[in-house]
């Protein structure tokens, strides 16, 4: 399949590519779903710590909303490549990979998208931080965000917030969820009209 570009509203930008459902090895295959891995690779060097960690996340979100039970015994691969991060990477990786899973025709029960909010030292919440304003927030939280009812599928924090602050920021995610299933729509009807 052609790999999907996948591009944040600022320069961060993720390359998914989705394998499957395919033949799975035998260690690997689940009776009665199909075997989701997802691989993140950064844009230079060897997968670390912080990779395994959001491969993790991102594996854990697909599987919230992929119908694997109808493809038993089955093997499905994600693998998202980092173009490069200015920013809300793990939000970019979120949305590239609904976008795969989206263009490779699998059933889903549900869209999601990444939204990344940064929390700043004045209590000012920025969506879709830069690298700096990452830096220089209190705290960094992303949402992944179902396209029914708006639920949270996974959530991740770096920093300090008050339980008032992280449900402001949930809010302005769900607000902002809005207009990335938006995107969506206008990028399929885009590619699939030609």
């Amino acid at each position: 399949p052609d790999p999907l570009p996948c591009l944040s509203p600022g320069d961060t930008s993720v390359l998914a590519g989705l394998y499957g459902p395919a033949e799975a090895k035998l260690s690997k295959e689940l009776p009665d779903r199909a075997a989701l891995e997802v691989l993140l690779r950064p844009k230079v060097g060897l997968p670390g710590v912080l990779e395994r960690s959001r491969e993790q996340q991102l594996r854990q979100t697909c599987e919230a909303v992929v119908l694997g039970v109808l493809h038993p015994r089955t093997a499905i691969t994600l693998v998202l490549q980092v173009l490069s991060d200015a920013g809300s990477l793990l939000s970019c990786c979120l949305n590239a990979a609904c976008m795969a899973l989206l263009d490779a025709g699998l059933p889903l029960c549900s869209l999601f998208c990444g939204v990344t909010c940064a929390l700043g030292p004045d209590g000012t919440i920025t969506l879709d931080p830069t690298t700096r304003q990452e830096q220089e927030a209190r705290a960094v939280l992303t949402f992944a965000i179902d396209s029914r009812e708006r639920k949270v599928l996974m959530s991740t924090t770096k920093g300090s917030c008050s339980v008032e602050e992280m449900q402001q920021c949930l809010a302005a995610a769900q607000r902002a969820a809005d207009t990335v299933f938006q995107f969506y729509r206008d990028s399929l009807r885009r590619r699939y009209s030609k």
